[in-house]
C-alpha cells in the first residue's frame, strides 16, 4: 500500500556539475512539510560537486521518502546543454521522490516559491588573483542571488551558501534578501567540521561516530580554528563520555599545530593529490548540514559547526559578520551554544579569523557602495529620494551592517 507523500521545491545553482549531481540523494527527509517543497540548487561552475550532490537529494537521504522534491537547477547559458544531460540522467534513475526537474538560467524562475536554496555556483579563484578581487567578483553574483531570493522565494526559505568565500557570500546574500529572517541563512563550515572529526578519530583509533562536539570557529578559510578541546568528547565502548582534552592531554603539540594545519589546508591538499577540488566530501557535508539543520536536528548534548549571521556578538565576536560557531539544531532552526570557556589560545585564534572576516566584509561593502552610487548617477530621483538613497549608500559599512 502506498503512503501519502508531501512535496517540496529545491533550487540549486550551477547544477550541471558533479557536486550537484550527488546532492540529488537529499530529497527524502523533510517529512513534516505539508506544502509542495521546491529545492533550488543554483550550480554555476563546480561540475564535480554538482554531480555528487544531486543523487543525495533525489534519493531521499535528506528530506525523507514521503516527500516529493521539485528540483530547480540554475546554470549559466553556456552550461545549459550539459544541464539537460543531467536532467535526463536524473529522470533515468526513476527516483520515486523526484517529482520534477526544471533547468533554467533565470534566478527568478529558479527561486520562485523555493523552500530551500543551495548556492553552490560562484566565481572561482584564479592563479595570481588577489582575495579582494575574488570577493568583488562574487559580491556581484551574490547581490543578484539575494535580490532574486527576496523577490520571489518562499518567505520561509532556508538558504545554504557553499560557494567560496562562503561566509561573505552568505553575508552579501542575506543583506539583499531583507524580507527573509537572517536565521534562515547558513554558510557551509560543516565540511571543515567533518574533516576535523575524521582527523581526531584517526588519531585516537576510533570511529568518527564516537567523536562529538569538535568545533570550527570563524571563516571557511585557512584562518579557521578547528577546536577539539573546548567542548569535544569521545564516547567509550561502555557509553561513557570522555573529554577530548583529557584524551589528547599528552598530544598537545599535534593538536595545536599539525591538526589545525591539516584541517585548514585540507581542501588545498585534496586538489594537490586529486587534481580537482573536493566534490564527494563537499556534497556529503552539504547534505548532512541540511539534514541536521532542517530535518533531524542534533542529538541531546551534541553540536555541529555552522557559519551563521552573528547578530548577538556571540563570544565577543564582532556583530554583522557570518561566523562559524558550535550550534544546536531543532525544529528547523539553529541556536548557538553559549557559555563555553575558551582558552587564551582559542581566543587568539578566534581573533585572527574574525579580523579576516571583517576585512572581507569591508571589501564587499566597497563594491556595493560603488555600484549603488553608479546606479544613482543614472537614475532620475526627486531631491528627497536622492538624499535618502545617497545617505544610505555612501556611509561605508552601513550597508552590510543594516541587519544587526
Amino acid at each position: 500500500m502506498m503512503h501519502h507523500m508531501t512535496s517540496i521545491k529545491v533550487a540549486i545553482s550551477g547544477a550541471a556539475g558533479n557536486i550537484g549531481y550527488e546532492f540529488g540523494t537529499i530529497a527524502y527527509c523533510i517529512s513534516f512539510l505539508v506544502q509542495p517543497f521546491i529545492l533550488t540548487l543554483p550550480f554555476i561552475g563546480c561540475p564535480s560537486f554538482r554531480y555528487a550532490l544531486l543523487p543525495l537529494i533525489a534519493s531521499g537521504y535528506v528530506f525523507g521518502d514521503n516527500v516529493l522534491v521539485e528540483l530547480r537547477l540554475l546554470e549559466i547559458p553556456q552550461a545549459l546543454k550539459s544541464l539537460a544531460g543531467v536532467k535526463m540522467e536524473l529522470e533515468d534513475c526513476a527516483y520515486p521522490c523526484l517529482s520534477k526537474v526544471v533547468c533554467t538560467t533565470d534566478p527568478l524562475e529558479a527561486f520562485d516559491s523555493a523552500d530551500c536554496i543551495v548556492l553552490v555556483g560562484g566565481f572561482p579563484r584564479k592563479k595570481g588573483m588577489a582575495r579582494n578581487d575574488l570577493i568583488h567578483a562574487n559580491t556581484k553574483i551574490f547581490t543578484e542571488m539575494g535580490a532574486a531570493i527576496d523577490e520571489v522565494a518562499s518567505p520561509n526559505v532556508k538558504v545554504l551558501v557553499v560557494a567560496n568565500p562562503a561566509n561573505t557570500n552568505c553575508l552579501v546574500t542575506l543583506n539583499e534578501a531583507t524580507s527573509i529572517p537572517t536565521k534562515n541563512f547558513c554558510a557551509l563550515s560543516f565540511l571543515d567540521h567533518q574533516r576535523a572529526k575524521a582527523q581526531i578519530a584517526k588519531r585516537l583509533g576510533v570511529s568518527t561516530a564516537r567523536v562529538r562536539n569538535v568545533t570550527i570557529w570563524g571563516n571557511h578559510s585557512e584562518t579557521q580554528y578547528p577546536d577539539p578541546l573546548t567542548d569535544g568528547y569521545c564516547i567509550r565502548d561502555d557509553g561513557r563520555e570522555v573529554s577530548l582534552a583529557s584524551l589528547l592531554k599528552d598530544d598537545v603539540e599535534w593538536v595545536t599545530n599539525d591538526f589545525i594545519s591539516t584541517v585548514q589546508n585540507r581542501g588545498k591538499s585534496v586538489i594537490e593529490v586529486r587534481g580537482n577540488s573536493s566534490a564527494l566530501s563537499a556534497a556529503m557535508a552539504s547534505a548532512d548540514c541540511l539534514k541536521t539543520w532542517l530535518v533531524t536536528g542534533t542529538n541531546d548534548g551534541e553540536t555541529v559547526s555552522m557559519a551563521i549571521y552573528n547578530d548577538k556578538g556571540y563570544y565577543g565576536i564582532k556583530k554583522g559578520i557570518v561566523f562559524s560557531f558550535p550550534c544546536v539544531c531543532r525544529d528547523g532552526n539553529w541556536y548557538v551554544k553559549e557559555g563555553l570557556d575558551l582558552s587564551d589560545f582559542a581566543r587568539e585564534k578566534l581573533a585572527v579569523t574574525e579580523e579576516e572576516l571583517v576585512e572581507e566584509r569591508l571589501a564587499a561593502e566597497e563594491l556595493i557602495v560603488k555600484s549603488r552610487l553608479r546606479s544613482l548617477s543614472t537614475t532620475s530621483l526627486t531631491s528627497s529620494e536622492s538624499d535618502v538613497e545617497m545617505t544610505n549608500s555612501t556611509h561605508s559599512g552601513n550597508y552590510l551592517k543594516s541587519r544587526i
